[in-house]
């Protein structure tokens, strides 16, 4: 029995607390506030030409975090690009050197080292050109589309097996096709 009536007693605070904070409520909400409801016409202005500037700024504030965030987006895709024609055709031209120092010495393993030649250059136009994002400035995009060309066409001269001649210019033409793409790449850094 005791436990009903501590419960009672419970329910009957909590109404009665309730009660109070409504009718706390109530009176607190009916208070009139002097005065008339219209424009004042001497702030008017001020007013509008305040918001017209807050609105400007913030516009403008707005437009500067969006062209920083494009430019770090644009930074952020050379730097992947240029680090995948780093590495990508630092092996290339390593398997591409063991091919001409297998053919130069005549070697009988040149065939060994022909297909792993030919694999790096096409696995790195392949990288290279798979990374190329609309982000990249045009001039840069050129020269990694310079790179992916050169490396397929090298490729395409070791299977060949085009003359010395012939080899050697597309050999000196990638090198330099390289040499372009990292040293724009450089300076991006």
């Amino acid at each position: 029995m005791l436990i009903r009536t501590v419960r009672g007693l419970r329910i009957g605070g909590l109404l009665v607390g309730g009660a109070a904070a409504v009718t706390a409520g109530v009176v607190g909400c009916t208070s009139v506030t002097g005065g008339h409801a219209g424009v004042n016409a001497r702030d008017a202005p001020a007013y509008r030409t305040s918001m017209a500037v807050s609105v400007s700024q913030s516009a403008a504030s707005s437009s500067a975090r969006e062209s920083e965030r494009q430019a770090t987006l644009t930074t952020q895709a050379i730097h992947d690009t240029c680090e995948t024609l780093s590495t990508s055709s630092a092996d290339a031209i390593d398997a591409v050197n063991s091919y001409v120092s297998a053919f130069n010495q005549r070697t009988p393993d040149v065939s060994a080292t022909e297909g792993p030649a030919v694999d790096s250059l096409n696995k790195s136009a392949d990288v290279v050109n798979a990374s190329i994002s609309q982000a990249i400035p045009a001039e840069l995009k050129a020269a990694f589309k310079e790179w992916v060309d050169g490396a397929h066409k090298t490729a395409h001269a070791i299977i060949r097996h085009a003359g010395p001649a012939e080899f050697n210019q597309t050999i000196q033409d990638l090198n330099d096709t390289r040499s372009n793409a990292l040293s724009l790449c450089d300076a991006t850094y």
